[in-house]
């Protein structure tokens, strides 16, 4: 069973920290470590952390969150390296599926999981339970149903690739990385189970509209990067793309989305939210 490195970026994330160190130590999966990079918090953190002896903690300033994964990764010492945000959360069991889903497919690269929507108090929002990788379906579609905080990939594949680029965007280095992956044509599994609890609230970048207007400006340039043509032929291939991911999610999964993810989210959203960053995506 192989090494797994869990990296948590965090700046002043006080309120959501705790509850995300806990659902990694209390993982049934002996080969693990968690390392937490801070950006400088000054609210409560530190203290937090030095509760925690079986951390690889850091704090400094640092060039924003994706900085921060970057320098996880470089630091991390297993086979396996992943990012769970500050305020997300493992569920029960994920670290040993994903363990056995890498013993048992030596070939894999990479291998991605399904997740939970929940807001601010833990309550389910919804559920996205996908497929498989496709390459053309996430930069023709524009959807990126690979959630990072359920991607998990062989640090050898860092190696090849290279880290998050974290200088040239601010919100979808996640994206870009992802989209990177396809193109190298490396293979990504899929493991059909619920793995992390992903949280909409007041504290986080993800329910904030100014990120994700800034998003969809980044995701156009990342996708335009990656060959998807403007115009009449673009719409065509996302119209094409997103149809082919339901077919997808109706043939390997028997169900399909009857409504958008983002309908669902929309009620969560809020014009602005309450979170730090040292390279300025909280005034957006």
């Amino acid at each position: 069973m192989p090494k797994i490195s869990v990296v948590t970026p965090t700046f002043n994330s006080i309120h959501t920290l705790r509850e995300t160190i806990e659902s990694v130590r209390t993982q049934d999966y002996g080969n693990w470590e968690h390392l937490v990079i801070d950006g400088g918090s000054k609210d409560g953190t530190l203290e937090l952390l030095k509760e925690y002896p079986h951390l690889n903690w850091i704090s400094e300033k640092d060039e924003g969150h994706y900085h921060a994964m970057n320098k996880g990764v470089q630091r991390a010492s297993g086979e396996v390296v992943t990012i769970l945000n500050s305020d997300d959360c493992y569920r029960p069991g994920a670290l040993a599926r994903v363990g056995a889903a890498f013993r048992d497919h030596p070939e894999w690269d990479g291998l991605f999981g399904d997740l939970v929507y929940v807001d601010g108090e833990g309550r389910e929002i919804y559920r996205r339970e996908e497929a498989l990788y496709d390459y053309d379906v996430l930069r023709y579609s524009g959807v990126c149903y690979v959630i990072h905080q359920t991607l998990f990939v062989r640090k050898a594949v860092h190696d090849r690739l290279g880290l998050y680029r974290h200088k040239e965007f601010l919100n979808c280095c996640d994206y870009d990385f992802i989209l990177r992956l396809g193109q190298a044509k490396c293979v990504i599994g899929h493991v059909p189970h619920l793995l992390v609890n992903y949280r909409y609230h007041q504290f986080g970048q993800s329910a904030d509209l100014r990120v994700t207007a800034n998003m969809q400006r980044e995701s156009r340039l990342i996708r335009t990067a990656h060959g998807v043509p403007n115009g009449w032929r673009g719409s065509l291939l996302r119209f094409y793309s997103r149809g082919k991911r339901q077919f997808q999610k109706l043939r390997y999964r028997g169900k399909v989305d009857l409504i958008p993810g983002a309908w669902r989210i929309r009620s969560h959203m809020r014009e602005k939210t309450t979170f730090s960053s040292n390279v300025g995506v909280d005034k957006l």
